[in-house]
């Protein structure tokens, strides 16, 4: 037995699904071609194209977030463009200017709920009005969020048209939209991506994969000698064949939402109880992520005995906390969790 502490730190604490390395492993000595050209990640190709009902999308496999991230923004973006980002966005805040390092500024919009909307973009556009400053051309946004919130199928339209009308490239950061499409305040469906948004990629990372981002190309702007950005920026694997696997496996009898259903119930689990502790959320709890405000005593005790992320101080004597569950994490863990925090009340109380 671990004497380790549960970690509620990240979604990508624990290997991969089950059904993955039995993939892995039963292809391991079948040859393929190199660099992606391989029939798994033609096969997983087809897949995502029949998943997200769209065949003229381009899909190509990269390792990690960041990589897909600043891979998209530097392709689509002439040097003297910018990207607006919410100020939690992933881009702006925990990625070592990684964007920044292509050349490219970001405006950074504040926002409470990590989400932006078509009106404080507008005032960015205002701002920059001459070729003195850089020129807004992409707008970069996360689903789930940073803080766990998701965006509505009418959020999602009304940033898309006014993208449209401005001339904006929208783009969507899925590292956790698995999460994001099975949350109960979410009405999108994975099919209305390809319609609202201009790229967008499919974590793999964060919801049972080993490694791996699908970024699925919409606008045919994007698409162009996309391969040579990937190339040219260590992202084109030799041995593409292993995202492909893990594309194809996940996207094979629902696995990749069963997935995300399983991360989200194991938080809402958490949320209720919290809630009925009587203690309140930094924001609402959306998806996988959970954010409780709990007294700065309680928080110590829990600490002893679990791993999480002390995330805000909210006055002199709570903070809000992180509580993320993965697709594997246990209902057991979840259970004694619960049962520690109510403990832990009620020594508070006496």
């Amino acid at each position: 037995m671990s004497n380790l502490k549960f970690s509620f730190l990240y979604d990508y604490s624990e290997g991969a699904h089950d059904k993955i390395l039995e993939a892995l492993s039963t292809t391991n000595l079948v040859q393929q071609n190199g660099y992606g050209e391989d029939e798994y990640c033609d096969q997983a190709r087809l897949l995502i194209k029949k998943a997200i009902d769209n065949d003229q999308v381009d899909v190509h496999f990269v390792s990690g977030g960041t990589q897909a991230n600043y891979i998209v923004i530097s392709s689509a973006l002439k040097p003297y463009e910018s990207v607006i980002s919410a100020s939690t966005g992933h881009i702006h805040v925990h990625e070592t200017g990684a964007v920044e390092a292509k050349g490219h500024k970001i405006n950074v919009i504040d926002s409470t709920d990590g989400k932006i909307t078509p009106e404080q973009i507008d005032k960015v556009l205002i701002f920059h009005t001459d070729e003195h400053m850089v020129r807004p051309k992409m707008v970069y946004i996360s689903n789930s969020t940073e803080i766990g919130t998701v965006y509505t199928k009418t959020e999602l339209k009304k940033l898309h048209l006014f993208c449209q009308e401005k001339g904006l490239y929208l783009f969507m950061d899925g590292a956790r939209l698995g999460s994001a499409l099975m949350s109960p305040e979410s009405d999108l469906q994975i099919t209305d991506l390809p319609e609202l948004t201009d790229v967008f990629y499919i974590g793999g990372t964060k919801n049972g994969a080993l490694i791996g981002e699908a970024i699925v190309l919409c606008n045919d702007a994007l698409k162009d000698r996309f391969r040579y950005y990937i190339k040219q920026n260590g992202a084109l694997l030799a041995k593409g064949r292993l995202l492909g696997i893990q594309f194809k496996t996940l996207f094979s009898n629902n696995l990749y939402f069963d997935n995300a259903k399983h991360a989200n119930q194991m938080a809402f689990k958490i949320a209720e109880a919290v809630k009925s502790l009587g203690y309140d959320f930094l924001g609402k709890p959306s998806s996988n992520q959970i954010f409780p405000i709990l007294p700065n005593s309680v928080i110590d005790k829990l600490n002893k005995l679990y791993q999480f992320y002390t995330w805000s101080k909210v006055d002199d004597n709570r903070s809000s906390v992180r509580i993320v569950t993965s697709w594997a994490t246990p209902e057991s863990a979840v259970d004694s969790f619960i049962a520690d925090l109510s403990s832990i009340k009620g020594q508070e109380s006496i």
